[in-house]
């Protein structure tokens, strides 16, 4: 594979190299995304669509009436995703039933949850907080007091309890890879939230989903929305994923304009990239959504999910983000699924899939909304969308660099310590490149992705350390 020049662009200064940055002679941008419909690299999906087995699968379970009961294995339990999944426990107590908890260093929302929910494991980031939840306990009056664990080895406690039979994967990072892999392996059901479980992991989780025959199930809004479209379809009955988005907090600036003010107004950009227009996200995600890198992203998780090449899966800015992905078929009909911007919507489907529960939500109105638009992302404005595509073709562990190198740039630019945010896409673009030589495509295992990962964050934190000794080109 040829990698040719580093971002070219129309305006040269706001993405030429720093010094630091060798321009190299090849660059990871020679491929153009967009569906082609050729049918030609497809891959068996990791989510249940696609085959006759999912489809028996799927009716079979759906006969089965919504009085069923699930109990959950809840990773990442303090952050957003785990708090709305407990909200829908709330809402349904009589289909959920919570057996481990695991979070950070949040002892005193932990010490609630656990009197509240009663699991069976309770798991914390480091033994200074699980010693905390225990006083906490204690000091409460616990009367099923858990097994308090922490660090890696709890959260894997957590991920594999033995009573669980679905685990909700809402930590962020490659610290949601060997859990998911754990909890594979004795067959549970995995409502997937955690990114980097597909995008870097994906060479070696899919095989294994394939092995242990679970159910991968997609908990954020674009995947979970394909997944919903597909409920029916029959095998080969796809032809393209259309993932939607919203366009980041620069959507309404032209090309030029975001340009002109990363040269000029860089504290303005800054303030600006930090702050997402619809949603009400995590500050990473929020900075990945303005540099488009989260639809990036999300182009390389689709493709594992529900095997569609790179080539069949397609971007589309949809601004009042109500249409949460589509797919098209092949007589060529869209089928979308349409909401309120609610995260609660796709994780109640990944827990109760196949069944639709009755929950206490705003019911969409399309004559509140009067409009739904779209266009085209431009790929010039934003070059993230170009570096993922080419990661995902490239495949193997090049899309655990992409990832790995996306979050040590995205962390290094909001820590304010120097980089523009047009540099974002260029230390991605220069991991990549630099990678190229130490790319492995063929027998992957979870320690290829794990150092890969780990390679990909030095390396951007290097060149991070250059570019802060050098004056600021933009």
């Amino acid at each position: 594979m040829k990698f040719i020049l580093p971002l070219v662009l129309s305006s040269a200064a706001a993405f030429s190299p720093r010094q630091g940055f060798a321009p190299s002679k090849t660059s990871v941008l020679d491929a153009v995304p967009g569906s082609k419909g050729t049918g030609e690299g497809w891959i068996d999906a990791s989510s249940p669509v696609n085959t006759e087995a999912s489809l028996r699968k799927t009716l079979e379970k759906s006969l089965e009436g919504s009085d069923f009961k699930k109990r959950l294995s809840l990773l990442g339990s303090t952050g957003s995703i785990g708090t709305q999944t407990l909200e829908i426990v709330d809402a349904c107590p009589d289909n959920f039933v919570v057996d481990a908890l695991s979070a950070g260093n949040n002892a005193k929302l932990m010490a609630e949850q656990v009197m509240k929910y009663k699991p069976k494991v309770a798991s914390l980031a480091t033994p200074e907080a699980a010693d905390e939840l225990k006083k906490l306990l204690k000091d409460a009056g616990c009367a099923d007091m858990p097994n308090i664990v922490h660090g890696e080895d709890g959260i894997l406690e957590a991920a594999t309890v033995s009573t669980a039979d679905t685990v909700v994967t809402g930590i962020v990072g490659a610290a949601g890879l060997k859990p998911t892999i754990e909890a594979i392996k004795l067959k549970k059901d995995i409502a997937l939230a955690n990114k980097e479980t597909l995008i870097s992991g994906g060479p070696v989780i899919n095989p294994l989903v394939e092995e242990y025959g679970v159910n991968m199930l997609p908990a954020d809004s674009e995947h979970s929305a394909i997944f919903q479209c597909l409920q029916g379809v029959p095998p080969g009955g796809l032809r393209r994923v259309i993932l939607t988005a919203s366009g980041g907090a620069f959507r309404d600036m032209s090309k030029d304009e975001l340009f002109r003010m990363c040269q000029e107004e860089p504290r303005v950009i800054q303030a600006k990239a930090t702050t997402h227009p619809n949603w009400d996200m995590g500050a990473k995600i929020t900075l990945d959504s303005a540099t488009m890198m989260n639809k990036g992203l999300e182009v390389i998780e689709a493709h594992y999910l529900f095997g569609a090449s790179y080539d069949d899966i397609d971007i589309v800015i949809h601004p009042q983000s109500i249409v949460h992905s589509m797919i098209e078929t092949q007589d060529t009909s869209c089928i979308a699924q349409l909401g309120w911007a609610d995260m609660r919507l796709p994780l109640v489907y990944s827990v109760s899939w196949p069944h639709r529960l009755k929950m206490p939500y705003k019911p969409l109105d399309l004559a509140e909304l009067s409009q739904l638009t779209f266009k085209a992302p431009d790929t010039e404005k934003y070059p993230c969308i170009r570096l993922a595509y080419e990661a995902g073709k490239t495949g193997g562990t090049m899309t655990a660099v992409l990832n790995a190198a996306n979050e040590a740039a995205n962390e290094m630019f909001r820590e304010d310590v120097g980089l523009g945010f047009l540099d974002i896409p260029k230390l991605i673009e220069g991991a990549m490149e630099a990678h190229k030589d130490d790319l492995k495509t063929s027998d992957i295992v979870l320690d290829d992705i794990l150092s890969c990962d780990t390679w990909a964050r030095e390396y951007v934190a290097r060149m991070t350390e250059k570019v802060k000794t050098e004056p600021l080109l933009l």
